[in-house]
């Protein structure tokens, strides 16, 4: 064990100093894989963008149902939390986009 580690730490020390190159297996998915990962995306962004607005609408009708009552407006953070689950789902594509995005120069 103690010479896998010593391995380990020599090789980590050679890509630090640019001696040896750090293997790259290519960005490209193979073509029916990207097409499966695409389509269950999709899915996924269209669920999440469902789900989102049904959750704005079920806090908006507790909110309406519990002024009615005369209770207080509890549902803001609710409401809140929903919002945040939108802006998260609207946003996780393109910031996925910007941080595994290929550097040009």
């Amino acid at each position: 064990m103690n010479a896998t580690l010593h391995s380990l730490h020599a090789k980590g020390w050679n890509y630090l100093a640019g001696t040896e190159k750090v293997p790259d297996p290519g960005r490209k998915a193979p073509g029916p894989l990207a097409d499966a990962v695409d389509t269950v995306l999709g899915i996924a962004g269209w669920a999440g963008t469902a789900a989102g607005v049904a959750g704005v609408l079920i806090t908006g009708i507790m909110m309406a149902v519990s002024m009615k009552r005369g209770e207080g407006s509890e549902h803001l953070s609710r409401l809140g939390m929903v919002l945040g689950g939108c802006i998260l789902v609207a946003t996780a594509g393109p910031i996925i986009t910007f941080v595994f995005a290929e550097q040009e120069g």
